[in-house]
């Protein structure tokens, strides 16, 4: 990719389901404000990871004023010689702040066993090592969708992503093996997300009324968590009594 690659950042996030009728007219209505992307259409391929207990996901869906996660995430299936992303993602008083490195796959997998590699020692690593000494987690989860990204016309900044096929496996837990996985949700609704570095502009409020779009607290690993593998954990318990 020639895009330069940001590597920390904050911003306001929101997001929102639309029914594939808002969708559609959402975009037709948008399309006045916004431009594609410089990489418009691509598939996200994520690893969540946690504690055994799944601790950070669970003191996530309390809805805390702070909160962090842990996330190794590729655009579409990484060969070995790739890059991947491996991301510190923070949210403190609705403010998402993320730091990240790019790595080949081998080399994340090794940073994040806790094998220290001379090569990289930048202010962001060394936030990732000291995040994983002190949770020690480990890969929980396999969660990819496919996505829709536009940016705004007049601000840049001005993001706008639509996700659609979110899905998920618990096997697998490798970025390598593939964007296979089993369905999130069980409707055809669309996520969109809304990531701005201020306030939201005006014409874009106005839409949103216009619509009926109103924004939700929704998770995609939480969501999995939920639905899933709290179900499988129930399920065992079933089968072992």
């Amino acid at each position: 990719m020639s895009k330069a690659i940001q590597l920390s950042f904050a911003r306001i996030e929101k997001k929102y389901f639309l029914t594939p009728e808002q969708y559609k007219l959402f975009q037709e209505k948008l399309s006045a404000f916004v431009k594609p992307d410089a990489y418009p259409t691509y598939t996200l391929c994520n690893l969540y990871y946690d504690t055994d207990d799944y601790r950070l996901i669970r003191a996530s869906l309390e809805k805390p004023v702070y909160k962090e996660k842990l996330r190794v995430r590729s655009y579409g299936v990484p060969t070995q010689d790739a890059k991947v992303f491996v991301e510190l993602k923070k949210k403190y008083d609705g403010i998402v702040y993320k730091r990240r490195i790019t790595a080949a796959p081998f080399f994340a997998d090794s940073l994040l066993k806790g094998f220290r590699t001379a090569e990289q020692k930048d202010q962001i690593t060394r936030e990732i090592e000291y995040f994983q000494r002190f949770y020690r987690t480990e890969p929980k989860v396999f969660i990819a969708y496919d996505r829709e990204a536009y940016q705004g016309l007049d601000d840049p900044e001005l993001r706008i992503t639509f996700d659609t096929n979110m899905r998920y496996r618990l096997d697998n837990l490798t970025l390598q093996a593939g964007d296979f996985g089993e369905p999130i949700l069980d409707t055809d609704d669309v996520l969109m997300e809304i990531k701005m570095p201020d306030a939201c502009p005006l014409w874009l409020s106005r839409l949103l009324d216009e619509y009926q779009i109103y924004p939700t607290s929704f998770s995609k690993y939480g969501a999995c968590y939920r639905e899933h593998i709290l179900k499988n954990f129930a399920k065992e318990a079933r089968l072992s009594a």
